[in-house]
């Protein structure tokens, strides 16, 4: 298997040099992508760095770390890789752990691997408290979003993919910016490809993130609930009916009638002063607890439906149909 690492270069001119030397010789291929870095880092590479598997490629302008990464992904492609790591420039991921991030797709049990700081318990104490806190929102409005379930720490990343999902992806359609890492999460969804969990330690030194908690909170709000709806629209009533395609609209809709029934009986109660009565209390209720089972036994249903099933051989034998066709 040819084993290509992808590099997106943004302000990493102090550790761009050292993330290339520590990659052993088991990759085939450096993709460094310098994404309109003001510092120069594609031009240190290409002056300082003397692995004949270096590749320097740049954007005229910056395209975030999505962008970058898309453009290190199909020069991979064209390059004949089999297998595609991303790894950033910041020093933050250890290249050392590519052999155990690569396993799970040459093993064939899965079609997407990522690293998880959250799986050693010494590591997460050491971690900052906010971080730690802005981890675990993030990681529950990405199980919504992405259906997949058993996975954690959604944005890190240190990535490995099967290049046969990676030719399928919607290139133009990813995220560019700080969403990249859920974004892609909620297209290998859609693709049903299997994505799992690597355990790898955090590390924080003197880097310095471009990521602002606050700036980007709104928009991954956003995203997420827009992710959501279309993967629930693509998996229960496009793609498939089940019984859970019923589940949540009538769920929802008994949630939602309820509260506003009793809601308005509330309001008309207090208003006059009055004692509502157990009849239309009980009007209220049932259809909140109805509905709060159904939305329940929805969500059970979606955990049970994690992908479970490579799928990066179906889709080389697609795409091999699609070239025979072709000539």
């Amino acid at each position: 298997m040819t084993i290509v690492v992808v590099i997106p270069c943004y302000k990493a001119f102090a550790h761009i040099c050292e993330v290339i030397k520590g990659i052993g010789r088991e990759v085939a291929s450096i993709i460094v992508v310098d994404d309109g870095c003001p510092e120069g880092s594609g031009a240190l590479v290409e002056q300082t760095c003397m692995d004949s598997r270096v590749r320097v490629v740049y954007h005229a302008v910056n395209q975030g770390v999505g962008g970058a990464v898309m453009t290190g992904y199909q020069v991979a492609i064209e390059s004949g890789a089999d297998i595609i790591v991303k790894i950033d420039g910041d020093g933050q991921m250890n290249p050392r752990l590519i052999p155990s991030i690569i396993e799970p797709i040459l093993s064939g049990e899965a079609d997407y691997a990522k690293g998880n700081r959250f799986f050693d318990l010494k590591e997460i104490r050491a971690m900052p408290k906010v971080r730690l806190f802005g981890n675990a929102v993030l990681s529950l409005m990405a199980k919504l979003s992405t259906g997949y379930w058993d996975l954690f720490d959604p944005t890190n990343g240190y990535t490995a993919i099967h290049v046969d999902v990676a030719r399928h992806l919607s290139f133009e359609k990813i995220s560019r910016r700080y969403f990249f890492e859920s974004d892609m999460l909620f297209r290998l969804n859609v693709l049903r490809a299997v994505v799992v969990d690597v355990p790898m330690d955090a590390y924080y030194g003197s880097e310095i993130s471009n990521l602002r908690v606050g700036d980007v909170v709104g928009e991954f709000l956003f995203k997420h609930a827009r992710n959501c709806i279309k993967r629930i629209f693509y998996n229960y009533y496009l793609r498939d009916l089940s019984l859970a395609s019923i589940e949540l609209p009538v769920g929802l809709g008994l949630l939602l009638g309820g509260s506003l029934f009793g809601g308005y009986h509330w309001f008309l109660s207090a208003q006059e002063g009055t004692v509502t009565p157990a009849g239309t209390v009980m009007l209220s209720a049932l259809p909140i607890l109805m509905g709060l089972q159904l939305v329940l036994a929805f969500l059970g249903y979606d955990i049970s439906a994690v992908p479970r099933r490579p799928q990066h051989k179906m889709l080389r034998a697609r795409h091999d149909a699609g070239h025979s066709c072709d000539t």
